[in-house]
């Protein structure tokens, strides 16, 4: 018997002997999960993955040293990382969770991660989402996602009174039903915002917050890291409390309390590795993934997932390759001078890091060296045609993007940057206008194109209007007097801006900057604005543009008092046949 089977043997007959099961979680409802994963799929494609391996691998460490601990085997939980950057974490009814940028930047110990993982697990195994108040609201939702959406009933005909009371604007009188369509990631986006905003009773969050301290014990980590959580969120949360977990996990110091008194009902037990129920969940999700032949988009979804459950491994080794080509065939498609082997090879750097972490004699190492050796040879050929280009000053966009990405340490690199700038602020990108002349300005500051990149920014800031651009030039150190008159644009601007996905930029970018409230203020008064419009459009019966607004508010303030009202004004439409 090999060393490796050995091994495999002693483990499982350990884990027996200790009573933990063994059982993988599994599909048990494919239809549930079916339309679950196409929410998760259109919820990562709208707010994006957060890209931090070390994280990810931390998170679906502990989560399924958790999971593992429950009986609960209808779902093969998986677990995401999300931009958004709010502190928050949430789960889909088919077993996907979620936890936020904004939750792994507060430095959670592994006790308080446990504890964010334990509850949104607990929401899981206790099912709640068939309990929910608003149950009918949230699986309508999900049901329409692949075939229909939802409709938001906030119609507004002849500006008549209803029979039926219903809520008074003074803009338009009252609303009546009827409504328009949302599909898609604005879709998703409503059942996130239910999920997250007031998806559960207060019973339910008790009892998620007792199943979570339960299995942290289980699994080894201390039940007293909910009560640590809810300790730092108090002290490190935003500022605004109805923009973050405050407002979607209520009731703060009465479960401060409850983990506090529960924290001794359990004994820490020792903590066992969750490697082979890892792999089986991971066998769970490729069995699905061959018998359902998921849609591309949710087998991307899908196989990232994968990847995460369990990333050593043939399975996992698989994934990996065929994510690389995938990239490596994507690039070569492009243009000679538009490739960015820069990026590639970063890519696929990162990969070899994390296979030799996880296994220094992978026989995927040698491959993934022969593909870099070839991309070296090909970005060495690429130079000198780059800079014969360069000079001859007709050149596109995207060239001088992958002239930088290619070539950072070229000495042409300045006068690229400041070529970049320049297009860009042509074209009214404001954000990278800057970024680009920062990095000439910053590169060559006394060259000619620094001075020249000094001049542009001081030339374009009276006139900026993107947040995130004002916040780059006041933080830069280069110049203060730049830095002077970028802050106070940038605080008379954040509470005068006039497009919400302006602030919900910044907020993503800079949650905790010294404007943050301004921007959420703001945020919420044009969300408001456009949530009037809605109204409008709908009465006069044109759905585009309601439907337009509708997508702005789910997508750039889904945590607003105007994307409560679409929620609370969802409702299933029925199609006839």
């Amino acid at each position: 018997m090999s060393t490796r089977r050995a091994t495999a043997c002693l483990l499982v007959a350990a884990l027996i002997f200790a009573g933990r099961p063994l059982a993988a979680q599994s599909v048990t409802d494919p239809d549930l999960f079916g339309k679950s994963l196409k929410v998760a799929q259109q919820v990562m494609a709208q707010y994006g993955s957060y890209d931090n391996p070390a994280e990810l691998e931390r998170v679906n460490r502990i989560g399924y040293e958790l999971a593992q601990q429950s009986e609960y085997r209808k779902v093969p939980m998986t677990f995401a990382l999300i931009d958004m950057p709010v502190p928050n974490a949430f789960t889909l009814p088919g077993g996907q969770i979620f936890v936020t940028r904004g939750m792994l930047d507060l430095n959670l110990t592994d006790d308080m991660l446990a504890s964010v993982l334990g509850h949104e697990i607990g929401h899981v195994t206790l099912e709640h989402f068939k309990r929910m108040q608003r149950k009918a609201t949230l699986m309508n939702v999900l049901s329409n996602v692949l075939i229909a959406g939802v409709v938001i009933a906030a119609n507004n005909t002849n500006n008549r009174r209803p029979a039926v009371e219903a809520p008074y604007d003074p803009r338009v009188g009252y609303e009546s039903p009827g409504g328009n369509l949302v599909q898609g990631a604005a879709a998703a986006s409503l059942i996130v915002s239910e999920l997250l905003m007031r998806g559960y009773s207060r019973d339910h969050e008790d009892e998620a917050d007792e199943e979570g301290q339960r299995l942290e014990a289980s699994a080894g980590y201390d039940p007293e890291g909910a009560q640590q959580l809810w300790k730092l969120m108090q002290s490190r949360a935003p500022q605004a409390r109805e923009y973050g977990y405050w407002q979607t996990h209520p009731f703060a110091e009465e479960r401060e309390r409850a983990a506090m008194a529960r924290k001794g009902t359990w004994k820490v037990q020792g903590r066992s590795d969750a490697g082979v129920f890892r792999q089986r969940t991971q066998a769970a999700l490729t069995a699905y993934q061959e018998r359902y032949k998921p849609a591309a988009e949710e087998l991307a979804f899908l196989k990232q997932g994968s990847l995460a459950t369990w990333p050593q491994g043939r399975t996992a080794e698989d994934l990996r390759l065929e994510k690389l080509h995938a990239q490596r065939d994507a690039e070569l498609a492009k243009p000679l001078l538009s490739r960015d082997y820069g990026e590639l090879i970063r890519g696929y750097r990162q990969a070899r890091d994390e296979v030799k972490a996880l296994n220094p004699e992978s026989p995927l190492l040698a491959s993934i060296d022969t593909e870099l050796r070839d991309f070296d040879a090909k970005q060495r050929e690429l130079r000198p045609k780059a800079v014969e280009v360069l000079g001859g000053g007709v050149y596109e966009t995207s060239f001088l993007k992958s002239f930088l990405s290619n070539f950072p340490d070229a000495a042409q690199a300045p006068e690229v940057a400041l070529a970049l700038g320049d297009a860009y602020s042509r074209l009214g990108n404001q954000s990278d206008a800057v970024g680009q002349y920062l990095t000439a300005m910053e590169a060559a500051p006394e060259s000619s194109e620094g001075k020249r990149a000094r001049a542009g920014l001081r030339n374009l800031t009276p006139s900026l209007k993107e947040l995130c651009a004002l916040q780059q030039l006041a933080d830069q150190t280069k110049d203060p007097e730049l830095a002077r008159l970028a802050g106070e644009r940038l605080a008379a601007t954040a509470g005068s801006y006039d497009d919400v996905g302006n602030g919900a930029e910044y907020l993503k970018r800079y949650p905790e900057a010294k404007h943050a409230q301004q921007v959420i203020d703001r945020l919420n008064v044009l969300a408001d604005n456009l949530y009037g419009e809605v109204v409008l459009y709908q009465g006069v019966g044109d759905t585009v543009k309601a439907l337009e607004r509708i997508n702005k508010i789910l997508t750039h303030a889904p945590l607003s008092p105007a994307a409560a009202k679409l929620r609370d004004s969802a409702v299933l439409e029925e199609r006839a046949g």
